[in-house]
């Protein structure tokens, strides 16, 4: 069978009886970093010699289906650097082809920096949404398409982009979402900074360091006839925005359709 297994995401100490027992008895051992791996297993005292087999981003797809057919014959542990896989890291595709073959999937749970960093934030828990990196082309844009998410959102990032995604949020968003920056979680200097996304821009800004996850409020969805839409694109072609981005940003803001905001404020020209 493939069994995930959730490793620490900082703290050693919170590596589970249930994975130290699976490292001891490993036979074949997938990992997005061999190194990483067996520094892991050195620094739990665990003696064991498994066969190793590299599993990262750029070979995941090719390998998934010779993993998956080696796990009818014995168990293949699946790790990744921290936290459980595939969620955002390597294990997705072998998942994916050992339900196609047949193949049984069991899993070792354990630290999530996503539900580490969503119980911490302050923010609502109840519903969330986790959309993994945010992209480094386009990233205003997908920001915009997530204006209307009522659910509260992670994100991961990297702490040198993290000043300029907190600027497109506050652009996006708006400077008053409240967001909460995780960083280092459960590891010396863990730090969870709140606030709203005009604030915490400004804290970034100095320079920011170690494993970030950003935490975003859901957005309250405007209810509004299409003539006040209007009205609003063209407050915001008044201020300077250009027609078919502020049709765009009320489309995102209000679920109108945007071409029927583009068209309106063009007739009312």
């Amino acid at each position: 069978m493939i069994i995930l297994a959730a490793t620490p995401i900082g703290n050693l100490g919170d590596a589970s009886r249930r994975l130290v027992e699976a490292l001891g008895n490993a036979e074949v051992i997938a990992s997005e970093d061999t190194r990483v791996t067996i520094h892991l297993m050195r620094a739990l005292g665990i003696e064991n010699r498994p066969r190793l087999i590299a599993l990262h981003e750029h070979n995941e797809v090719e390998k998934a289906a010779e993993i998956a057919e080696l796990a009818r014959e014995t168990d293949v542990l699946v790790l990744t650097d921290a936290g459980m896989p595939a969620i955002s890291d390597p294990g997705f595709s072998i998942v994916t082809a050992a339900a196609a073959a047949g193949v049984t999937v069991t899993a070792l749970p354990g630290p999530s920096a996503v539900i580490t960093a969503l119980a911490l934030s302050g923010l609502p828990t109840d519903r969330f949404t986790f959309e993994g990196f945010l992209p480094r082309k386009g990233r205003l844009a997908s920001l915009r398409r997530l204006a209307r998410e009522p659910r509260t959102m992670v994100f991961f990032e990297s702490p040198n982009r993290l000043a300029d995604a907190l600027g497109d949020i506050a652009t996006a968003l708006g400077p008053d979402r409240r967001v909460a920056v995780c960083r280092e979680l459960t590891k010396l200097y863990e730090e969870v900074r709140r606030g709203t996304a005009a604030e915490l821009v400004e804290w970034a800004t100095a320079g920011v360091k170690g494993e970030i996850c950003i935490v975003v409020e859901g957005g309250v969805v405007q209810e509004i006839d299409l003539e006040t839409g209007i009205t609003q694109v063209k407050a915001l072609v008044a201020a300077g925005s250009k027609l078919k981005d502020a049709a765009s940003e009320v489309a995102d803001a209000t679920g109108l359709g945007k071409r029927d905001l583009y068209e309106g404020a063009l007739r009312a020209r």
